[in-house]
Formats: C-alpha cells, structure tokens, sequence
C-alpha cells in the first residue's frame, strides 16, 4: 500500500513537471482525440481550450473539411451548428457548398504551427473559392488552394456577386460576433451593399491582415458559459469610414517601429498562462 502511494505520488509530481516543462502548444498539439468532458469553452480566443468539443465531419452535402492532415476539423458544438447553417444558405445562393479550413484542435489550446487565436472552438475559417461540386480526394484537399480574391487595394476578377452574398449571409447569423476580411473585401462590401437597406451585418465584417483568401468567423461565447471570454464589442456604425480608409494608408501597410521601443520576441504560452480548467481538458 505504502509502495502504491509512493508511485501514485511521483505520477503526479512527472505530470506536474511535464505540464511546467512543455509549452502548451506542444500539450494540446500531442492530443488526438477530445476530452470526455462536457462541451466548454474556456478562456479567449487566444488563450484558452476546448472540452468536449465535436468534430466536423470531413465530408457532407454542404462542405467540406479541407487539409484533414492537421486534424483541425474540431469545435464547439455550437460552431459545427453554424457552419450547418451557412451551409444551407450557401446552397440556395449559387454556391456547392464550403470549403472549411481550420477550427480548432481536438482540445482547442494553443497550435504548434498558424493561428494566434482559435484556441477555443469559436473561430472557423471558409475558404472563399467556391467548391467545385463534387467529392475531393485526402490528397486533393491537401494539395488546392483557396482562391486569392484581392490584388493590391481592390478585388479582382475571382471575386463575385456571390461572395458578397455568402459573406452577408455569414454575417447576419445572431451567433456571429464578427468576421475578419482583408480590408479590399470590406471596402468592396461597403460600395455594393445598396444605400438605404439594412446595412448592420457590414459592422461584423471586420478589416485584417493576411485575409485575401479566407475569411474568419469568430462566434460569441455561448450562452451560461461563464469560463468563456467574449472579444471586446465592435464600435458603433458600420466600419465603412476613416476606420476602413486607414487600412489603405502607409501607415497600416508599412508599420514602423516606435522609436526606442525595441521589439521582444513572443513569449510561448505555457499551462500557467491558461485557464485552470485547461489542466482537466488537457488530462481527460
């Protein structure tokens, strides 16, 4: 009795270590498989987990989940709910379906490779190529591209009617907080949405870097989970004003560094840094 209490001890004294020792990316990057926990999302957006969290199918009538190798296809519930959603709307406005690149780990949790955020199930990423209407292969969905729909400061002849219409579709679904685009994409939605019409779903759709292929859904916490912790609100209007016409300036495009302020490099995140319910989802 006295032998199994001291290697039960020194179990848990290796775990604590272990846990101290490794970033938290390469904890939640080893795991596989969820937790056997009820579904939670803990923490932000990037800093945070996932218990419990479903998996979106690889393939159904209405998408498919696309660079399946990285094993990223996991979220909240409430997140494979929506992508159900849009899923349907997409097919009654011209397109196939959606292509659905990253969600989340099986554990949420920092990614050993991309994303700052999607730590806790509510970020999803579509692709912005419309699917071709048909089956693709593993080996396809590893290979292809999404399509680069911005060229310098405007959207180019990839972009279509169609896009803007998924993209207000997304939007306008209540569980959306907001939707990161590459600014042309914004702008190009501000100039067609009609004047006069209900403009309000264009105060979600949200300017950043990078975003010429994709755009990013980002969902509230859902309702009753109080570990999870909501991004702060967007500003008033709809964003299509001095906020946007920054995004073209110099500035934004060739940020400087602020004189005497020597840049550090990025800290990894550790277990410490989480949510102590993280501990649990990472352990069950």
């Amino acid at each position: 009795m006295f032998r199994l209490l001291i290697v039960c001890t020194a179990l848990l004294l290796t775990s604590a270590a272990d846990l101290e020792a490794k970033t938290a990316k390469q904890l939640f990057g080893a795991k596989s498989t969820p937790s056997q926990l009820g579904p939670a999302s803990h923490g932000s957006y990037a800093k945070g987990c996932l218990a419990g969290a479903e998996e979106l199918p690889e393939t159904a009538p209405g998408w498919q989940a696309m660079r399946l190798s990285r094993n990223r296809n996991w979220g909240h519930p409430s997140t494979i709910r929506f992508v159900e959603r849009l899923s349907a709307q997409v097919r009654q406005i011209g397109w196939a379906g959606l292509y659905v690149g990253d969600i989340s780990q099986p554990r949420g949790g920092p990614m050993r490779s991309g994303h700052r955020s999607h730590q806790i199930g509510l970020d999803a990423d579509i692709w912005l190529k419309p699917p071709i209407g048909r089956t693709l292969s593993r080996a396809e969905r590893e290979r292809i591209s999404s399509d680069v729909v911005v060229s310098g400061d405007s959207v180019n002849a990839k972009w279509t009617p169609t896009h803007h219409q998924v993209l207000k579709a997304a939007a306008s679904d209540p569980a959306v907080a907001r939707i990161f685009v590459h600014a042309a994409i914004k702008q190009e939605l501000c100039w067609a949405e009609p004047k006069g019409t209900d403009r309000s779903w264009l105060r979600k759709i949200r300017p950043w870097y990078g975003h010429n292929a994709h755009f990013h859904v980002r969902l509230t916490c859902p309702v009753g989970e109080i570990g999870c912790v909501n991004q702060a609100p967007i500003p008033a209007g709809d964003g299509c004003d001095a906020t946007l016409a920054w995004w073209f300036s110099d500035e934004a495009k060739n940020p400087k560094p602020k004189p005497g302020v020597k840049k550090k490099p990025r800290r990894a995140i550790r277990m410490a840094d989480l949510p102590l319910a993280c501990e649990s989802v990472l352990q069950k």
